[in-house]
């Protein structure tokens, strides 16, 4: 079976609504295209979130970022979606997406998006 990239991102129900408590996810490997250039861009794709009544299924989560791999797109705009995204389909407590840039003409980028 043929594994695809894909912008679906699944869920399931939190186990433990009641409470707070912190998600988190590193993902060293997240790689889009330079808009200008169409070179790759590398980065750590951080993100922590409270969860309310929905969790992100991580298979899922991987397909969605990896989905990214051949999309021209600033840092600003992709760290951005991929708040929106999740915010749209887990509906948070809060949530907070780092986008960790490596160095590209001399320049690291981190890019924070959040909501709350």
């Amino acid at each position: 079976m043929a594994i695809k990239p894909t912008k679906k991102l699944e869920t399931f129900k939190n186990p433990n609504p009641e409470r707070d408590y912190l998600i988190e996810f590193e993902c060293p490997e997240f790689t889009c295209l330079c808009p200008r250039t169409g070179q790759p861009d590398f980065a750590t794709i951080r993100i922590s979130y409270i969860p309310n009544q929905l969790c992100v299924e991580l298979k899922s989560l991987k397909l969605y970022l990896w989905s990214y791999r051949n999309e021209g797109v600033f840092h600003e705009a992709v760290t951005n979606q991929i708040l929106s995204d999740l915010v749209k389909a887990v509906q948070p407590r809060s949530m907070k997406v780092v986008g960790d840039f490596f160095v590209r003409g001399g320049i690291h980028t981190i890019v924070t998006a959040e909501h709350k």
